[in-house]
């Protein structure tokens, strides 16, 4: 992979404030320079048929996100992506598996803001570079094989792999905002909201109400030129359970009055469970406990879980951004390790494939 399509020269530099304004390459410009083949398109439109599929329930299969909580180092990144492309195969009748390609870090305060922001990770926001980095890795991931996810931070950001991607996530953080139920309802693939920060539902239905709904806003058009955007409004939405500071959200007394509520106000019941964050108390060891007992509550009728998502490494845990950094792990949140995550599909994909035969 390379990085050959840099910033411009400086622009703007507004003296009141001293910000500087660098201008980046269109996406379009990218897209041109790496583009999605004929092929690879029709695999992409392949997967996200498959995803929706699963929401609407006609297929029987278990969605799984799954991946580095976010990708710093795109070596590690591919070997990773082709472990879980032959861990797919083998699992390919019970569960699909997209993988979890993020490159936008949702901070906090401040820290890191993942590959698309800092691919040299040393604070220099090389932000052209990060984004032809992230689109050329996107497309050595698909050409694997694999279907991938993202979280969509930056709106500005999303025009540049948009068209790379079977499912999108909108982060706790960003699900009460209008600008991203905005895009959204223009995305082309199934999109999971994930419930507020509290662990209340009541935002992200907020969220996919809006989402399925034709929208009219301010936004910036594939050569980077301000526009009106107006968009269909997307159907394929879902919810996403991470937890909140009251703790876990996934149990069956969570998830019964959540359906009752989605029911309500008549959503379609789809939900999946991250197994990670709040529902985990950020131990990425307690994740497999999370996922059985989503599992098990599946196993036992409950067809409004339609997935999980797990964060998942070569190596388990996570480390600080220095100088040495081990390789195959997470320097976000903490990771289940790969083998262990082999071990936990593999397990699920046997109770699954052994109840529909039963």
């Amino acid at each position: 992979m390379n990085s050959s399509v840099s910033a411009l020269p400086l622009s703007t530099l507004n003296p009141a404030n001293e910000a500087l304004t660098l201008r980046l390459p269109s996406a379009l410009q990218l897209k041109q320079q790496l583009p999605l083949s004929n092929a690879l398109n029709q695999q992409v439109i392949a997967h996200r048929q498959a995803v929706r599929a699963i929401l609407d329930g006609h297929d029987p299969r278990l969605l799984v996100i799954v991946g580095p909580c976010s990708i710093h180092d795109p070596k590690s990144a591919l070997e990773y992506a082709a472990k879980l492309a032959q861990l797919s195969s083998e699992v390919r009748d019970d569960m699909l598996l997209v993988m979890r390609a993020y490159v936008e870090k949702p901070r906090t305060t401040v820290g890191w803001k993942g590959l698309a922001y800092d691919p040299h990770l040393n604070g220099s926001d090389d932000m052209a570079a990060g984004l032809t980095l992230s689109r050329e890795l996107m497309l050595e991931i698909i050409r694997l094989g694999l279907p991938i996810a993202t979280e969509l931070l930056q709106p500005m950001a999303a025009g540049y792999f948009d068209d790379l991607l079977s499912w999108v996530a909108i982060g706790a953080r960003t699900t009460e905002s209008q600008i991203h139920r905005e895009m959204a309802s223009g995305l082309g693939m199934p999109v999971g909201f994930k419930n507020g920060t509290d662990g209340g539902v009541a935002i992200a239905v907020d969220a996919m109400r809006s989402a399925a709904h034709p929208h009219r806003h301010f936004g910036v058009d594939s050569q980077g030129h301000p526009a009106i955007i107006q968009t269909p409004g997307n159907p394929d939405t879902h919810l996403v359970l991470r937890g909140g500071h009251q703790g876990p959200n996934y149990d069956r007394e969570s998830v019964s009055r959540i359906n009752a509520e989605l029911n309500r106000l008549k959503i379609p019941s789809r939900i999946m469970v991250d197994c990670s964050h709040a529902n985990s108390g950020k131990d990425p060891l307690r994740q497999p406990g999370v996922f059985n007992d989503v599992l098990e509550q599946r196993l036992q009728g409950d067809r409004s879980l339609i997935g999980m998502m797990l964060e998942s490494h070569l190596f388990e845990g996570c480390q600080p951004l220095s100088e040495s950094l081990r390789y195959g792990v997470s320097v976000t949140d903490a990771c289940l390790g790969f083998e262990a995550t082999g071990q936990l599909l593999l397990e699920a994909a046997h109770r699954l494939r052994k109840q529909a035969s039963a």
